[in-house]
């Protein structure tokens, strides 16, 4: 029985389409399929994730308000310099120095180049007057001004007693800034804060030791 028209003519749509199909899957010539509303948010992920500049608005509040922190210590550092009689005082102080000037001239080059405000070291001067808000540690204008009267064996006191308190600050400023999500993801900061936490951590022994207090302190946790 030979088939009717119609029947021949639906035979020979399916075979072009089939044929056309193989062709497109041979080819490679496939049609992209427009996005979902469910891809379009992948994408956007994506693309914010090519875009991102690799540290967090805390890292730079780190950096600026370190930068102030340190300064306080230059400060201190200098008040040093005429107002002890003990050799071991100023070497400690020249330590400090060189320690803390090192590290601002990094932090400022760290800002700098990341196109972020760079604070002066003097930044720490409107944080003393209460201008703006104190760094962990940080003294007050009343306590430098105790700190600057002082001399002898009351200020080699005093100065321990400050500067071990300083230093704790800015251990917990560096934990603070590890805890904070986020943060810490670029290998040059975290190699920078994991140093100062070892710097200040090794001065306050030192320091401990000269006040003739336990050199080993229970003191922040190291951040990990």
């Amino acid at each position: 029985m030979r088939p009717s028209h119609a029947t021949l003519q639906v035979a020979v749509t399916v075979a072009v389409m089939g044929c056309r199909a193989t062709t497109r899957e041979a080819t490679g010539n496939v049609q992209p399929v427009a996005p979902t509303s469910i891809d379009q948010p992948r994408a956007s992920a994506a693309k914010a994730d090519t875009t991102h500049r690799g540290y967090t608005a805390a890292d730079v509040r780190f950096m600026q308000g370190m930068i102030a922190h340190h300064g306080q210590a230059l400060v201190m550092t200098d008040l040093l310099k005429t107002r002890t009689n003990r050799p071991d005082m100023r070497l400690l102080a020249e330590r400090i120095d060189v320690s803390q000037k090192d590290e601002i001239l990094s932090m400022q080059r760290w800002l700098a180049s990341r196109g972020e405000e760079v604070p002066s070291a003097a930044a720490q001067h409107h944080m003393a007057a209460g201008h703006m808000p104190l760094m962990p540690g940080m003294l007050t204008d009343e306590e430098l001004a105790q700190l600057e009267k002082s001399t002898g064996a009351e200020f080699d006191r005093l100065f321990l007693l400050y500067m071990i308190r300083h230093h704790e600050g800015a251990l917990k400023m560096v934990a603070d800034l590890f805890a904070t999500n986020g943060a810490v993801q670029e290998p040059q900061l975290f190699a920078f804060a994991s140093d100062v936490d070892a710097d200040q951590r090794a001065e306050i022994a030192r320091m401990r030791s000269l006040s003739g207090a336990d050199p080993d302190p229970t003191t922040p946790s190291k951040p990990q």
